[in-house]
């Protein structure tokens, strides 16, 4: 730089600062004194979006629990404490003498819709994780005419509402003699467009093309592959694929209500509804015990996620050792 730019560049005596000018030299001065002081740069503004994120996720937390807790705090009153005390807290606990009831009532029926439940959400989810990940890996590691066809249909068909199906499922079923038996139940939930998409997403990341090349020249044939090699690898992703379709299946409604016609054979959730809406029907009120059977309904859902958590670790643990 030349002389007379130097001096053309030096402001003159009492010319103002440029705002932008001041504003930097004040927010400089703000981040020294932080610093100085042994704070973080940028720990104000941090504290105010920390803040607002606990926020957040404390209302979150709350419209997801108060739900929860009502069901709680119902489930021990008996029906005049329905009625006539405060819906969010305790009244005279009769918890035990409701449960003694729900397992009672109508000859303990309560346990076959339990039973039921069991059977329909387990046999069903079992096969269709077995399903979802022999597709899943299909569509992710084979080159076949028609794989970009095949994936869309997938897609597509996930995206189309579950309820639509019911009719043209029950018309089936009513040709091939299959209403009102367990077929008409389990064979729809062996199949889940969401848990194949799913199943390939899940392969596409865990599951390298040069360990499955190695094994097929080693002389691996590829039941072989996908039963000692892809399905190890897949923990994660079939307790997961497992998990969701487990839960769906429990609270299926609609397809049990329009398949099922003898009470013997219903699920809980079908099973309670109609408790509820026999109230209606009599003069007796089931509301205690529709209450506490949807409480009990929730504990086998909790011991199988809880029971499910190390598989989910598992795959955590060994991916963070590759």
């Amino acid at each position: 730089m030349t002389l007379s730019e130097q001096i053309t560049a030096v402001p003159e005596p009492g010319a103002p600062e440029p705002a932008g000018s001041r504003r930097r030299t004040r927010a400089d001065r703000r981040e020294a004194r932080r610093a100085h002081e042994g704070m973080p740069v940028g720990a104000g503004r941090s504290r105010v979006s920390n803040g607002l994120v606990l926020l957040a996720l404390g209302l979150f937390t709350l419209y997801s629990v108060t739900p929860v807790w009502w069901l709680l705090v119902s489930a021990t009153k008996d029906q005049r404490d329905l009625l006539y005390s405060n819906g969010l807290w305790f009244a005279d606990f009769n918890l035990a003498d409701n449960i003694e009831q729900v397992f009672t009532y109508n000859d303990g029926i309560f346990f076959r819709w339990l039973l039921n439940s069991l059977l329909y959400a387990g046999v069903g989810a079992l096969v269709c994780t077995l399903i979802a990940l022999s597709a899943g890996y299909a569509l992710s590691r084979f080159q076949f005419p028609g794989r970009g066809a095949a994936l869309g249909a997938v897609i597509g068909s996930f995206l189309i509402p579950y309820a639509m199906l019911t009719l043209p499922l029950y018309l089936l079923f009513a040709r091939l003699g299959l209403v009102n038996t367990v077929w008409a139940v389990l064979i729809p939930s062996f199949i889940s467009p969401f848990s194949v998409y799913l199943a390939k997403v899940y392969v596409d990341g865990a599951v390298p093309e040069e360990l499955i090349e190695a094994a097929r020249l080693d002389g691996a044939g590829e039941l072989r592959i996908f039963f000692q090699i892809v399905m190890r690898m897949m923990t994660t992703g079939g307790a997961t694929v497992f998990l969701l379709a487990f839960v769906q299946n429990w609270n299926q409604f609609f397809l049990p209500l329009t398949m099922l016609r003898g009470e013997e054979q219903w699920t809980l959730s079908l099973g309670l509804y109609a408790w509820n809406a026999k109230r209606d029907e009599a003069e007796i009120d089931l509301s205690a015990l529709v209450l506490t059977g949807s409480l009990l309904s929730i504990v086998p859902l909790a011991v199988f996620m809880v029971a499910m958590q190390r598989y989910w670790r598992a795959g955590v643990t060994l991916g963070s050792l590759k």
